[in-house]
């Protein structure tokens, strides 16, 4: 060969280096025949022998191409001196596609007139003349030769090695489909095994076509002994070293983890797949199967010896030793296989009240809603309760109740023990007249919906008080296995924040959280929630949009998962009202839903609400006078609030005083003036006229922005060069509507602030010079500010 003369690339001189033929190799007993190595006479065909072997140069599978075709009809013993001739029969140009099984043309005339198939391909070879440059892949068949001619040596071996897998597959997987003895099979598995690792073809069907064969032969003989099973699963495990096992092998693995968790190949095998699996694994919605073999391996792994502590290591190792996890797939993939395996223990209560098709009728093809079976009626399961005496109806969770006021009427009611539905036998009765008249005597708003829910009649029915549903033993370890691992990643601070925001739509079925295991383990997730000092953690305990419950809800007083008297809610409204930049909008969102737990709580001698609703009256949030005088009753029942109500009279009087009109328009705090002082000099006298403040150059805080929300008729405030940032900046635009001047420069506000100015409409010059302004939020801002017309934002990213 001229190996000057090739257009391919300048890499195939390795061929003359190791060409050392696969053909050798035996497969079920089918030899090719010999090479001869031997540099050959001037003027003879010369055969090149293929690379094998993971190293040298990689080729793409083809599956189709442009070729020359040439066919030469010979006895075998004439074979040498025909092709050693000056002249050939005629080439013929083909488009040629490799099918899985045989060669045919686009253009089925002449030579190709009729498909190819690999099993009549006695041998394959490579050739080469000394007189010209032809680059031909040989076809041995009965009673011929086809030479396939290649533009260039690099594509003649492409050509050469994609016939020659397309041929070996064909033959693999036409004997394993009809196996005879098992040890001779899996001796041929291993040879499939072995051909895939040391292919010089680089192509994802090169890992896949062996594994689909395998399971293939896997789902036609299911009857295999467990020594088998492990067996071939040992064989085929440097393939899934770097590939996804396919639907059918998913199956078989679930099979194997389900009947034999404590073999050793779950843990010497499986594991490397699973977390290969949680690493790159982008949407399980494309191939369900996966997240139901990691589903399958956990609990194999929480069957050990060590249970939990194993299950808690595999977590830990996925995560890895440092304080980030370097894999940003593993925290949704897990959480995925979390809330599929959670759901799947409520599927067949679910699937009966919904009437909507289980996983496994969808995969049997029940896709018609005239199939299936019409709805089981639904029966409440509990005893006739004994006549109690005359109560008063509290939100549910309140261990004490307080003291009727006048308004509010008693209405006799029974305390049945709690109601128990079995998964198994699913019989319910809801009647749609019944709900709406609970609702009323409960004082609740009547639903509009068609079909009542479940959860939602059985809380607003006061012959209910909570709703248990008795799984099964095994779907019970589920629910708790899984309800674990949530709670073991809540434990990773740079896992929490991405955790609160997938847990932020309550993706868990109501009767889950209606679960007294599940939410105990769950109820330690949202605490971490709420501890966490990050807004973008806690901020996700609030529902992710207006009119749908959140985690806020759920743990309130009289909410499905609240099982502590409202200790959590009381904790979740602290934090939030700390931090939450809205906060007269997330009063107006209590007042409006939560202000019978919130006054329940401060009847009870809880801070933190006490201060909600002194805050409620000091911004107005409640309108009703009647609602107002409960209010300040309920604060004047306890010492905390009572003290906290009067300090709240005293700070309206000042209030008064501070906003009476007089006193100066323009005001300039001295230098080194602190939040302090200026709080004691707004509450020296009246400044109901102050228009301008400056507080330029000062060591005020965000903590002054309480002060400056009192100053009713601010249009200009000056902050250069101090310490506010975007805490203050959050609630001067709540409340300053009518600023129209702010200078922020040289300030420590970020886009978190920032954006908050989005509100402020009369602004219409803004200072941001040297802050941590960047390009979107000031295109973010000038698109809703329509009044703001002078803008600095030197040294800033916008910039």
């Amino acid at each position: 060969m001229d190996v000057n003369s090739s257009n391919g690339p300048p890499n195939e001189l390795h061929n003359n280096q190791f060409y050392q033929c696969e053909e050798s190799k035996p497969l079920l007993g089918d030899m090719s025949e010999g090479h001869n190595n031997t540099k050959p006479a001037a003027g003879s065909c010369r055969r090149a022998l293929h690379p094998c072997g993971s190293s040298g140069m990689r080729y793409k599978l083809l599956h189709e191409g442009d070729i020359q075709v040439c066919v030469v009809k010979h006895p075998r013993t004439f074979l040498s001196k025909l092709l050693t001739s000056k002249y050939l029969r005629r080439w013929e140009p083909h488009h040629l596609t490799l099918t899985d099984s045989g060669l045919c043309s686009a253009t089925p005339t002449g030579y190709m007139e009729t498909s190819l198939s690999y099993s009549s391909i006695e041998d394959l070879q490579l050739l080469s003349w000394d007189n010209a440059p032809k680059y031909c892949v040989q076809l041995s068949i009965p009673g011929g030769t086809i030479l396939l001619q290649a533009a260039n040596g690099y594509l003649r071996d492409q050509w050469f090695h994609s016939l020659q897998w397309k041929k070996k597959i064909y033959k693999y997987r036409k004997v394993l489909n009809n196996p005879s003895r098992w040890d001779v099979v899996l001796k041929e598995i291993r040879a499939l095994v072995d051909m895939a690792l040391t292919s010089p073809l680089q192509d994802e069907s090169i890992h896949q076509a062996p594994l689909h064969i395998i399971s293939t032969l896997l789902a036609e003989n299911s009857n295999l002994s467990a020594q088998d099973h492990e067996n071939i699963i040992v064989a085929i495990a440097p393939l899934l070293e770097n590939n996804h096992p396919p639907p059918d092998l998913c199956e078989f693995f679930c099979k194997h983890c389900r009947e034999r968790p404590r073999s050793k190949v779950v843990i010497e095998v499986f594991t490397p797949v699973v977390q290969r699996i949680l690493k790159h694994n982008m949407d399980f919605g494309k191939c369900p199967r996966l997240r139901l073999f990691t589903q399958e391996y956990i609990l194999a792994l929480n069957e050990l010896n060590g249970g939990m502590e194993v299950v808690q290591k595999f977590i830990h190792s996925m995560h890895g030793p440092t304080g980030q996890c370097p894999h940003p797939r593993v925290l949704p993939n897990l959480v995925a296989v979390c809330l599929a395996a959670i759901y799947s223990c409520y599927e067949e209560f679910i699937n009966s009240r919904d009437n909507s098709p289980s996983l496994k009728e969808i995969r049997n093809g029940c896709q018609q809603q005239n199939d299936r079976k019409p709805p089981l009626p639904l029966r409440l399961l509990r005893p006739e309760p004994p006549t109690p005496p005359p109560a008063t109806i509290l939100p549910s969770g309140s261990p004490s109740p307080p003291e009727p006021s006048p308004s509010t009427p008693s209405i006799p009611v029974s305390s049945p023990p709690p109601s128990t539905v079995n998964s198994s036998e699913i019989l319910v009765e809801l009647e749609r007249n019944n709900n709406t008249t609970n609702a009323k005597r409960k004082g609740g708003p009547a639903r509009g919906d068609s079909e009542p829910n479940l959860i939602d009649c059985l809380l607003v029915s006061p012959a209910v008080n909570t709703l248990s549903i008795q799984l099964p033993a095994q779907a019970d370890r589920v629910l708790g296995c899984f309800a674990l691992i949530l709670k073991m990643l809540s434990d990773y601070d740079d896992w929490r924040p991405a955790l609160a925001s997938l847990l932020q739509p309550i993706p868990f079925p109501k009767e889950a959280l209606a679960h007294a295991k599940f939410t105990k383990e769950l109820k330690y997730v949202i605490q971490r929630f709420a501890e966490d000092p990050r807004q973008e953690v806690h901020s996700c305990l609030l529902s992710v949009r207006s009119g749908k419950d959140g985690w806020f809800q759920l743990y309130s007083p009289g909410g499905v998962a609240c099982d502590d008297d409202g200790e959590l809610f009381a904790s979740m409204v602290h934090i939030l009202m700390g931090s939450c930049y809205k906060t007269k909008k997330f009063l107006l969102s209590l007042a409006e839903n939560k202000l019978g737990p919130c006054m329940l709580l401060a009847l009870r001698g809880n801070q933190t609400m006490v201060e909600i609703l002194c805050l409620m009256l000091e911004y107005n949030i409640i309108e009703n006078k009647d609602t107002q005088l409960q209010i300040i009753s309920t604060l004047q029942s306890t010492q905390v609030g009572f003290r906290m109500y009067e300090q709240l009279c005293d700070r309206q009087r000042e209030l008064k005083e501070l906003q009476r009109k007089g006193g100066p328009t323009r005001l300039t705090l001295p230098s080194k003036s602190t939040d302090a002082d200026l709080a004691r000099l707004l509450s020296s006298g009246s400044f109901g006229n102050l228009e301008n403040l400056s507080l330029a150059f000062t060591n005020v805080t965000s903590a002054c922005a309480e002060q400056l929300i009192k100053l009713p008729s601010l249009k200009q405030l000056n902050l250069w060069s101090t310490q506010f940032g975007d805490a203050g900046l959050r609630l001067l635009s709540e409340h300053l509507a009518c600023l129209q001047v702010l200078n922020l420069c040289e300030t420590p506000v970020t886009d978190a602030g920032l954006l908050a100015l989005s509100s402020m409409k009369s602004l219409c010059s803004l200072n941001m010079n040297s802050t941590k302004l960047t390009a979107d939020t000031y295109e973010d801002l000038k698109a809703k500010l329509p009044n703001l017309k002078d803008v600095d934002v030197r040294y800033t990213e916008a910039w």
